[in-house]
């Protein structure tokens, strides 16, 4: 009997050693916000970029977790003397994940579709300098600008700039086909997204065989998921009162690192009384950003005056234009016409960032005056009503794509800001390549948007990664919006 134990023992203990080891070429990802779908050049959401960001789809160049940029599906580049014609060589070899072989005539192809006149690119303006992209030979393609543009291989970089087939684009918000070191496998849409490894990568191979994506927006929940071990890695933890108990428990890591989001409290700049800059202002001195990051975020989290990243070395720190002074926030509402206040709107997305935050911001703007009606939405909602159909007074979000100062040039944006001098700025800024001269105009353009309060600015979101204890190739960073899994592995 005794031996039959220790059989049926020794048995289970192998392939508990065997399920184990399993385990360890699957990754768990938990994520708070399920991407609307899967196309990350024909929608706004940071969800999307996410989980496809040089996991499924890459572009001519790409980021790294410290920022930098480097070479992606292009493997070099050439730029003429006056800056207008950029000659990528394509890298060979590579295919899309439908077996079809990835060319001068796709990036062709994707490039004039992100700036055509019916782009749906929600980053349009990254690619409007552009006025020819020609294929030379299947692995060379050129691409003409009508002036210089400094930020050329930056721009290309992003998740809108990737390059897709025209044989799979239409599929691409349900079934996308990239070049990348995953494979899309399976979308059960309010649960989880399965990608397996690419095997006919071009490049390094991932050391993963599959990761799931899952998507827990409760903080709770989230909790719970992580102490149970029901998911190996929560990427932008919502709930960073309990960082502590994870830092504490060894089975765990925890990651905080910066992120390109600037979190705003967003105001319709076309709308009544948010086109008076005297109320935008008095919005801003309203707000104690200190204390909506210890409410909301429990401590973590950047105070900012700008639209601009603090650890960028261009970011210029305008926090005493809009700093907490309720007094004063009375004084401009009555020069504005409004002595006893108003009432509007507070449309809040479901980030805890913004649901947690909103509750704190309307408390504040109520002690000035400011009736700040909260509707909470789903991110659907958000996107469709109050991102595009500009259907709110206030809102918060944060913005996480980089470098992006230059949404405020576009009068179409959703908080609507019109200004010709910024407009004018920013076109001074694309054509200008001396670094000296960008970071004059840089702070040109952080300090304009401050000193018109255009929304309130309220602080840097960090990323919380909590992991289990040993998985490596994690980003500690966020310079885009990406999970990217390619470099991870379990020891």
């Amino acid at each position: 009997m005794k031996h039959l134990t220790a059989l049926i023992l020794a048995s289970s203990t192998a392939l508990f050693a065997t399920a184990a080891a399993a385990d360890q070429t699957n990754i768990r990802v938990a994520m708070q916000l399920e991407p609307p779908n899967l196309d990350p050049t024909a929608g706004a959401a940071q969800a999307v970029d996410s989980v496809v960001y040089s996991n499924i789809f890459e572009g001519l160049t790409r980021f790294m977790s410290d920022g930098s940029v480097v070479p992606g599906l292009a493997e070099s580049w050439e730029i003429s003397d006056d800056g207008l014609v950029y000659t990528f060589h394509l890298r060979s070899g590579v295919t899309f994940h439908d077996g079809s072989t990835m060319d001068a005539e796709d990036v062709k192809f994707s490039l004039d579709r992100a700036r055509a006149e019916d782009s749906t690119n929600a980053q349009k303006a990254l690619f409007a300098g552009i006025t020819d992209v020609t294929v030379v030979d299947p692995l060379t393609v050129q691409i003409t600008l009508g002036e210089p543009n400094g930020a050329m291989l930056f721009n290309l970089a992003w998740g809108d700039a990737v390059i897709v087939a025209p044989e799979s684009i239409a599929d691409a918000a349900t079934h996308p086909i990239g070049t990348g070191a995953f494979m899309f496998d399976n979308w059960v849409q309010g649960d989880h997204i399965d990608i397996v490894r690419n095997p006919n990568y071009w490049g390094t191979p991932a050391a993963l065989e599959s990761a799931t994506f899952r998507f827990i927006s409760d903080p709770t929940a989230a909790f719970a998921a992580m102490m149970a071990e029901d998911v190996d890695v929560f990427v932008g933890f919502p709930a960073p009162e309990n960082l502590p108990q994870f830092e504490a428990d060894p089975r765990f890591q925890v990651l905080v690192g910066n992120t390109e989001g600037e979190t705003i409290l967003a105001m319709n700049n076309a709308q009544a009384p948010f086109d008076n800059v005297l109320v935008r202002e008095a919005v801003a001195h309203a707000i104690d950003r200190q204390a909506v990051i210890d409410g909301a975020m429990y401590g973590i989290g950047t105070p900012i005056g700008t639209h601009f990243a603090p650890h960028n070395p261009d970011y210029v720190d305008l926090t005493a234009l809009s700093a907490y002074d309720p007094d004063r926030s009375r004084e401009l509402l009555a020069e504005a016409g409004f002595p006893d206040g108003f009432t509007t709107t507070l449309k809040l997305p479901p980030p805890s960032y913004a649901r947690r935050g909103g509750e704190i911001i309307a408390s504040q703007l109520r002690a000035v005056g400011i009736n700040a009606e909260i509707e909470n939405q789903e991110w659907a909602q958000w996107l469709e009503n109050t991102f595009r159909g500009y259907d709110f007074g206030m809102t918060i979000v944060s913005h996480t794509e980089p470098m992006d100062i230059g949404i405020y040039a576009n009068p179409e944006y959703y908080f609507q800001y019109d200004n010709p001098d910024f407009q004018a700025l920013m076109t001074t800024l694309t054509s200008t390549t001396d670094p000296e001269e960008r970071s004059n105009l840089l702070a040109q353009a952080q300090t304009m948007i401050a000193e018109d309060y255009v929304v309130g600015f309220l602080f840097e979101l960090a990323v919380p990664t909590v992991a289990r204890a040993g998985i490596e190739g994690l980003w500690l960073n966020q310079p885009t919006a990406a999970i990217d899994l390619t470099g991870v592995s379990w020891p």
